[in-house]
């Protein structure tokens, strides 16, 4: 079973089909620039099957990000570990017209302490291109640091950061309740 996780402004759950709309325009858009380019409405369904299908294959997965104010789906954040990375992501997605609200942290510092508390992970990286300089600024304000590059397969070579135990996480972000 999929956990729903609360923050003060958003709500982490699963994937539901109502989704697909929003993921398929933000799949089309430019904004998908960092996270594997922007594809056509089957690429977008792929994609968000496969970020559903991680829950019953690995026994976790990214969540969807719900704006409580709005019940609007704001974006895709979680534990990830798809086939060819080398440990295990923290990922974070937070779609155009949700960006500047502080969504990407709020959301990955609770995604990151289900990962450690929940799942046990010791450790947890994420995946930064080095040109996607907001994404860089949410991992350094969580507290992750440049930990050198490795292979995330089929994308090549990528820069790591790697982040924090759980409560120090925590205490950078208020409202973020384990």
């Amino acid at each position: 079973m999929i956990p729903r996780l609360e923050t003060e402004r958003l709500i982490l759950r699963g994937i539901e089909s109502g989704d697909y709309e929003p993921f398929a325009a933000f799949a089309a858009s430019d904004a998908a620039h960092f996270v594997g380019g922007s594809r056509d409405r089957p690429a977008a369904w792929r994609s968000l099957a496969t970020i559903a299908g991680s829950w019953t294959l690995r026994g976790y997965g990214e969540f969807a990000v719900e704006e409580k104010a709005t019940g609007l789906l704001a974006g895709i954040v979680g534990p990830w570990f798809p086939e060819g990375w080398p440990e295990e992501e923290i990922g974070w997605i937070v779609f155009p017209q949700f960006q500047g609200k502080g969504y990407a942290g709020e959301a990955a510092a609770r995604a990151l302490a289900f990962a450690y508390g929940e799942l046990g992970w010791t450790t947890a990286v994420s995946c930064i291109d080095d040109a996607n300089l907001p994404s860089i600024r949410v991992a350094e304000k969580l507290g992750a640091t440049r930990d050198g590059q490795a292979e995330f397969k089929p994308y090549g070579m990528m820069p790591v950061y790697r982040h924090l135990p759980p409560e120090t996480i925590l205490a950078r972000h208020k409202g973020t309740t384990a």
